[in-house]
């Protein structure tokens, strides 16, 4: 029998993990996206290291990105292609804060 995402979720935020006197659910939503039901969720009990290499990729990415547009030329004078960049690139630099949140949260002193 399947359950409704919405029961499935609320379990998962119930059931959450005790860390260091505060309550982290296992399965922690990305930020950033306007759905009630998510889809993208962060396994809080990965290890720290894969978090850490998630994070680190993502946020390499945005950097080298943003390194390559401040070099190439014309790019600067179209707003709307700027604009697009922008909301590309919050995407991946969000959910690398997300998982450095994550990480900080896992070595606070117990």
């Amino acid at each position: 029998m399947l359950t409704h995402p919405k029961v499935r979720l609320s379990f998962i935020h119930l059931y959450g993990i005790e860390r260091g006197g505060s309550l982290m659910a296992r399965y922690m939503p990305i930020t950033g996206i306007d759905c009630q039901i998510a889809s993208l969720l962060i396994d809080t009990d990965a290890p720290v290291d894969v978090l850490h290499e998630t994070a680190a990729y993502r946020i390499r990415s945005v950097t080298q990105l943003l390194e390559t547009l401040s070099v190439a030329e014309g790019v600067g004078r179209d707003a709307l292609l700027l604009q697009d960049f922008a909301r590309v690139l919050a995407i991946p630099l969000r959910d690398g804060c997300d998982l450095m949140d994550v990480i900080g949260r896992r070595l606070q002193p117990q």
